[in-house]
């Protein structure tokens, strides 16, 4: 039988081309591509996620372990069906507008991403009505703000107003992040959670979309 732990560590490692040789292996010996999926790509990011949370791995690293696990579903996705691949919760992301940096927001997309929940990454200097736009379109049931300005912080309040303006706040959770931004800030302007890192950010989301440790 495959040894789905050898593909997990193999994942962690970021060793993409080693990884795909075992997703190809163990289809190869009748292991189901759901069971792979589940069992072993997005087992493996959950640890991933974990690991960066207490700093034992850094993004570099988480990088290179989420663009190895695309590899890996890439791979699978012939095998899967549309039931199979789904989604675990409809995300919206992206940077406040007035802000431009994008690459911590972009990992905390690939995470999110990897763990099995449909993400709609908007990019940077979104506005309001941007994301109301996605939202309502999507039917999105979680919105991340990002912002790594100080000067950007008060459009996320202004985001959360909206939303709440527009009546979705009940049917959406909403999660923050940010160099500058605390949970503290979080709680002033009425958001559901914030994360300090892509990992604990993973784990936030599932907690407050209810996912646990449910299986696609």
């Amino acid at each position: 039988m495959f040894d789905l732990e050898q593909m997990i560590n193999t994942l962690i490692e970021g060793d993409e081309s080693n990884l795909i040789t075992l997703v190809r292996a163990a289809l190869d010996q009748g292991m189901d591509a759901k069971r792979i999926l589940n069992d072993g790509l997005i087992a493996g990011m959950d640890i991933v996620g974990a690991k960066m949370e207490n700093d034992e791995l850094f993004i570099p690293e988480v990088l290179m372990a989420a663009k190895a696990m695309s590899a890996g579903v890439e791979i699978l996705k012939p095998f899967l069906s549309a039931d199979d691949m789904g989604n675990r919760g409809i995300v919206v992301i992206g940077t406040v507008k007035g802000d431009l940096h994008d690459i911590g927001k972009n990992l905390v997309a690939m995470m999110l991403e990897s763990a099995g929940l449909e993400v709609h990454n908007l990019g940077a200097d979104v506005s309001p009505n941007q994301f109301l736009e996605v939202i309502k379109e999507k039917k999105a049931g979680m919105l991340c703000l990002s912002a790594l300005l100080t000067t950007t912080m008060p459009m996320m309040k202004e985001t959360i107003d909206a939303v709440t303006k527009k009546g979705l706040r009940k049917t959406i959770k909403i999660m923050v992040g940010g160099a500058p931004v605390t949970q503290n800030f979080a709680d002033e302007i009425g958001a559901d959670g914030y994360a300090p890192d892509a990992g604990s950010a993973v784990k936030l989301a599932k907690e407050l979309l209810q996912l646990g440790s449910q299986k696609i």
